[in-house]
C-alpha cells in the first residue's frame, strides 16, 4: 500500500510505518502518522487524522505535526500527538497539552517474585483499594491547606521529601527530578487550588489506575539490568495526573485565550486548538501555571507510591526498604516543555537537510498522550540511565500487560525525542459501557488470567475493558522498529485498582 485514504484525508507512505499528509492550503507544515497498516486503519476510525491536519495550522509548527502509533481522537489535538512550536515566533496551546496536565506514569521496582505474591492477591488488592483514594471528587492521602498547595506547586517532589513522603533517591529517578523550576503558583487560579487541596495523593477516575505487575520478559539484558528489571519480578505501575487542579488550570486558560487572542483563534480550523502567541503575557502565564500543575501531579504520584510502600509493608510483614521498593522512573505524557532541538532550514527535519544549514532552536514541544524518549547520552536523561537511555513506560490494558522501553536513537530526528504513551483507545467510554458489563469483565479477568481488579463501580471496569484498547504489542513493535523507543521488558497484571 502506497497511499491511504480516510474521511477526505490522503496519506502517502514515506517508508515502513511512516505516513505523510501533504502540506496544502493553510497548513503550515505536513503531518506524519507513525503506524503500521493495521494501526492506521484503527486510527482512521475517528477524527484523529482531521485533528492532526488541523494542528498543522498552529503558528510555529516545526517539521511536522506527528501522531504516534497509539493515536486517537482528543480535544482539538489528537491523543498521541506531538507538536513542536517555535518558542519565539510560534505559540503554546493548552488544548495540545490536555486537561489532565502531567498525566503520566511511574514504575516502582521490588525484589519480590511472583511466587511470593501469589496467594496474597486478594488481600493486596483490598488493602490497596482501602488505602489509595480513588474516584471522582475529593479525598487524598494528606490533608493540606492552601499554603501547602502553594509549596507543592512551586517545589514539586522536594516538598514531599521535606515532609517525609519521599526519599532522595525518588527525586533522582523522576523526570526533571520532580520539579519544574519555571513553575509560577501565582498563575494558578484560586479555584484550581481549592479543587486540588483535597486531592493530593489520589488516583481519580477514568483510565487512571494502580497496578501490581510481574515482569514476564526481558528483551535486552544489558538495559534490563541497568533498569533493575528481571523476569518474574514484581513491579508497581501508577497512572494518574494533576486531578481537578490541572483540569481547572487548562479550562481557565482556554477561556482567557478565547477572550484575549481572538485574532489567532480565528485563523485556526478548530477553536479547541486555542493558543497564546509566544512572547505574549498570556503565553508566559500559562507556561508558569502549567509547570506548577506538573509539579502538583508529580507530588500526587509520589504520595500514592509512598502509601503503596506502606501497604506492602503490612501485607508482607517487612520494611519497604527490605523489599527494595525503589522508583524506576516517572515520566509525563501530557505536557509542553521548552526544549532545544536541531532543525533544518525553514523548519524542515534536520535529518533531511544539509547539515551545514541546520540550527539549534528553542521549541515548545507539546506531547499530548506521548512520552518523552530521549536516547542514551542526552544530558536530560537521569545520570543513572544516561549510558543506556531514558526509561519509557507504556501501559497497556488490564488484560494485555505493559512495556518498559528505552529512548531510541532515532527519536530526536523523527519525533523530537518522543514515542507512544499507551495502547490507545479503540472505542469511546459510552460505547464501552454499551458493549461490556463491568462484573463480567472483572470475573473473566480473575478466572482466565488470575488478574484481580477492584474499582469504585462496574461502569469504570467496563470503560476500561481490554477490548476497548488497541493492541499494545503492535504499538510497541512499531516504536521499536522505527527506533524511537526500544523494547526492554514486558509486564503482566497481577492486581489492579481503579477509580
Amino acid at each position: 500500500m502506497t497511499t491511504f485514504d480516510a474521511n477526505g484525508v490522503t496519506l502517502e507512505r514515506v517508508r515502513e510505518h511512516v505516513w505523510e499528509i501533504t502540506q496544502e492550503g493553510e497548513m503550515r507544515t505536513p503531518a506524519r502518522v507513525l503506524a503500521s497498516e493495521a494501526l492506521l486503519e484503527e486510527i482512521s476510525q475517528d477524527k484523529t487524522l482531521e485533528q492532526l491536519q488541523n494542528a498543522t495550522h498552529l503558528p510555529g509548527m516545526t517539521n511536522y505535526a506527528i501522531c504516534m502509533p497509539d493515536g486517537h481522537q482528543g480535544y482539538g489535538f489528537p491523543v498521541g500527538g506531538v507538536g513542536a512550536l517555535d518558542a519565539e515566533d510560534g505559540c503554546i496551546s493548552p488544548g495540545a497539552v490536555g486537561y489532565d496536565i502531567n498525566c503520566g506514569v511511574r514504575m516502582m521496582r521490588t525484589n519480590l517474585t511472583y511466587s511470593e505474591v501469589k496467594g496474597h492477591e486478594e488481600e493486596l488488592v483490598d488493602s490497596l483499594f482501602a488505602n489509595i483514594p480513588s474516584g471522582l471528587g475529593g479525598g487524598g492521602i494528606v490533608e493540606t491547606g492552601i499554603d501547602d498547595v502553594e509549596e507543592i506547586l512551586a517545589r514539586g517532589v522536594d516538598w514531599a521529601l521535606e515532609n517525609g513522603h519521599a526519599v532522595e533517591d525518588d527525586l533522582l529517578h523522576c523526570e526533571d527530578e520532580g520539579m519544574r523550576e519555571e513553575a509560577d503558583p501565582s498563575k494558578v487560579s484560586q479555584k484550581a487550588k481549592d479543587r486540588g487541596k483535597n486531592q493530593i495523593g489520589s488516583l481519580g477516575s477514568g483510565n487512571h489506575f494502580l497496578e501490581v505487575q510481574r515482569v514476564t520478559d526481558v528483551f535486552d539484558d544489558e538495559v534490563g539490568a541497568a533498569f533493575g528489571l528481571e523476569e518474574d519480578q514484581i513491579v508497581v505501575l501508577i497512572h494518574c495526573g494533576s486531578r481537578g487542579l490541572g483540569h481547572q488550570t487548562c479550562n481557565d486558560y482556554l477561556r482567557k485565550i478565547e477572550r484575549q487572542h481572538q485574532g489567532l483563534l480565528s485563523q485556526l480550523p478548530d477553536k479547541e486548538l486555542a493558543a497564546a502567541p509566544a512572547g505574549s503575557q498570556l503565553a508566559e502565564d500559562y507556561y508558569g501555571a502549567m509547570n506548577a500543575a506538573i509539579n502538583f501531579a508529580w507530588v500526587n504520584r509520589q504520595l500514592i507510591m509512598h502509601r503503596t510502600r506502606r501497604v506492602f509493608e503490612r501485607v508482607f510483614d517487612r520494611s519497604w526498604e527490605e523489599m527494595e521498593m525503589d522508583l524506576l522512573y516517572d515520566v509525563a505524557h501530557n505536557i509542553a516543555k521548552k526544549e532545544t532541538h536541531t532543525v533544518g532550514p525553514d523548519g524542515r527535519p534536520a535529518a533531511e537537510s544539509d547539515a551545514t544549514a541546520n540550527e539549534e532552536r528553542e521549541l515548545f514541544v507539546h506531547r499530548k498522550g506521548a512520552t518523552r524518549a530521549f536516547p542514551k547520552g542526552h544530558p536530560e536523561v537521569p545520570a543513572a540511565y544516561r549510558d543506556v537511555g531514558q526509561p519509557v513506560i507504556i501501559p497497556g490494558s488490564m488484560g494485555a500487560g505493559s512495556y518498559v522501553l528505552r529512548g531510541g536513537e532515532a527519536s530526536m530526528d523523527l519525533t523530537f525525542g518522543s514515542t507512544a504513551h499507551g495502547a490507545g483507545r479503540l472505542m469511546s467510554r459510552t460505547q464501552a459501557k454499551n458493549d461490556y458489563w463491568g462484573g463480567d469483565v472483572q470475573q473473566e479477568l480473575e478466572e482466565q488470567d488470575q488478574i484481580y481488579v477492584k474499582a469504585q463501580s462496574g461502569a469504570t471496569i467496563a470503560e476500561e475493558a481490554p477490548g476497548v484498547y488497541k493492541d499494545v504489542d503492535e504499538v510497541v513493535r512499531v516504536s521499536d522498529e522505527l527506533g524511537i523507543g526500544d523494547k526492554v521488558a514486558r509486564t503482566f497484571p497481577v492486581c489492579n485498582i481503579k477509580g
